[in-house]
């Protein structure tokens, strides 16, 4: 049942080329559940450090010398940044204008 490759003059071995074609396949079958763990063993460590960052900034957390860390005033903050691009675009318009 072998069958001659008319221009090289080789004979085409049926069985080999099977194996051949059934290894890749099993390859590629290997390679995809090999992903798919991949994918979920890095989802549940996402995870876990998700819930470990959230326990984390639950307690309050500490400096060097072991005082707490002050909380950050929001509204404070988001006025001081204001001020910055306010004055910012104070020194870009004195710029235009030389």
């Amino acid at each position: 049942m072998d069958a001659t490759n008319e221009r090289s003059g080789r004979v085409i071995d049926w069985m080999e080329a099977l194996k051949w074609i059934l290894l890749v396949l099993a390859a590629g079958f290997i390679g995809q559940f090999g992903k798919r763990l991949a994918d979920f063993l890095l989802a549940r460590r996402r995870e876990r450090r998700k819930n470990e960052q959230r326990s984390w900034t639950d307690t309050a957390p500490l400096q060097a010398s072991g005082a707490a860390i002050a909380p950050v005033d929001e509204p404070a903050k988001a006025a001081a940044k204001t001020a910055k691009k306010a004055a910012k675009a104070e020194v870009k318009r004195a710029k235009k204008s030389d």
